[in-house]
Order: structure tokens, then sequence, then C-alpha cells
């Protein structure tokens, strides 16, 4: 199944949502007509034209399965199949308006336009060139291993408190030395929201942390208070490690897939600075 873009895909459900209450009004205002004969009828392969302009069954094909999660229009019902139709001519109703209003020199809707097109054919090339590119065993193993090798071995249990100034922090760590509660201090002090828990950040692993913060805390010892405040950009801290634990990692089998996607966007990476070494690229920002 060809994979659809999560940006296409919203566009085109709030499109077939607005068209089909547009629909529903005009069901409502008045009875369908019989069809004239001097309609024009579908051009080959389209499954409807609106002004003369055709409405591929490719098109028609690829909107039904982008709103409803995927579905082949064969299982759908005829009235789904029906209601999915009438929405696609709604939409090229109004974007044959919107170009005889002259919307498409409109700049954020040209920039809406171009952003699309460079994400549909993004997407498209992604998959075009990593479509025989499976990642093998021997790939999948490297990978792991080597994310195996990087991870954290140990998992912290910490808390603290953030404030604005360093002389606050410096203000708390000696009320704490004399004795202060830290949850307490937490609730009143921090600026951070984990204050609502007393400070608490349950069980993290370091890495997840901006690094003054993480090298602080691989420096304690559990029920130790940073004898310093600690500058990161969100402000200064002070950090109490509460316990440690060992991680265990994921067996191999458990996480294959997301080691064969990381292979995957590392080639598509690799790939994408390939293109950028052949590329003239000039910036101005």
């Amino acid at each position: 199944m060809q994979h659809i873009p999560s940006t296409v895909r919203n566009r085109l459900c709030a499109a077939a949502v607005l068209v089909l209450s547009l629909a529903s009004l005009a069901a409502c205002a008045k009875k369908p007509e019989p069809a004239s004969n001097s309609a024009a009828a579908p051009a080959a392969n389209a499954v409807a034209t609106v002004n003369g302009t055709p409405i591929s069954r490719d098109a028609y094909e690829f909107y039904a399965k982008a709103v409803t999660g995927g579905k082949e229009p064969s299982q759908l019902t005829a009235a789904q199949r029906g209601q999915l139709l009438d929405a696609m001519i709604g939409m090229e109703l109004m974007a044959q308006q919107a170009d005889k209003d002259g919307l498409q020199k409109d700049p954020q809707t040209a920039a809406a336009i171009a952003v699309d097109k460079m994400h549909i054919l993004a997407d498209a090339e992604s998959q075009h060139y990593l479509k025989d590119k499976e990642p093998t065993d021997q790939e999948l193993q490297a990978e792991y291993n080597s994310a195996i090798a990087k991870m954290d071995k140990v998992e912290y249990h910490a808390r603290h408190i953030l404030v604005a100034n360093k002389d606050l922090a410096v203000a708390l760590i000696k009320r704490l030395k004399a004795g202060a509660n830290f949850a307490q201090l937490a609730r009143q002090n921090s600026i951070d929201a984990s204050k609502t828990n007393g400070g608490d950040l349950g069980w993290f692993q370091a890495s997840r942390m901006v690094k003054p913060f993480a090298d602080a805390l691989r420096s304690l010892k559990p029920g130790e208070i940073t004898p310093q405040p600690v500058q990161t950009q969100f402000g200064w801290h002070i950090i109490q490690l509460i316990a440690t634990r060992p991680v265990t990692p994921p067996p191999f089998d458990e996480v294959k897939q997301q080691v064969a996607n990381r292979v995957l966007q590392k080639k598509l990476q690799a790939y994408v600075q390939q293109l950028q070494k052949g590329a003239t690229i000039q910036k101005s920002l």
C-alpha cells in the first residue's frame, strides 16, 4: 500500500468534511434533478468531469484511501463511494473557482502549494530510493549493537528545584543543608511543572536530560544534593539523586522494527547528503 504523507491526509480529510457538509446543505435545499443528456460523459479513466476537467480514477482511489485509513474503494459501500466522489467534485469546483479568483497568486496560498508539492515529491522519492534497500540481518544486528553500546546502563530517580536566578538557588541549597524539606521548597519556589510533585522527576535515563544536568546527576550518590546550582538554558537547578537502578537492554526481536526504521533513516540521510554534494546551493538567510 502506498504511504500517504500525514500532511496530505490531514488536508484531504479536512476538505472532505467541508465539502460533504456543503453537499448536505445543498441536498436539504433541493432535490436532485435528472442528468441532462447534453452533459459531457466522463473521459476515459475518469470517474467524473467537472466543467470539462476530468477527475481520474487514480486520483479518486488515492483520495479514498487517504480519507478512509487505507481502504480500497471496493471495500466501501456504494453510498460511501458516492459521498467521496461528491466530495472530490466539490473540491474541484472550489479549486476552479479559486483559480478564477486568482488565489494561486496569493503569497500564502502559493507558499502552501509549493511546500505541499515539495513534501509529496520528497516523500515519493524517499520511497523510490528505499524500495530495494531493505536492511540485511548484518545491518540490523550492527545497528542494534551500536545502539546498545551507546545507551545508558543506569536509570536515575531524581528530583529538582528550578529557579530563574543563581542567588535564590544558592539560598535554597543553604536551607536544604540546614534541614529544610526538599519537596516543600520545590512546591514554593520551583518554576518547573514538576513542582506539583515536590520536584520529583520519576525514573529516567540521564541521556534524556541536557548535558549540564546529566553530568551533575551522574556525579551524585543516592541521597546527595548538588553542592552548587547547576545552570542550563532553563535556569538554575538544585538536583537531588534519590536512587539508581540498572537498565536491561530490550531483546533484539522486540525492537527489530525500530532498528530497521533507524537503518533506513540513516540510508536516506546518506542519500540526501549525497544529493547535497552534487547540488549548487545558495542560502540567503
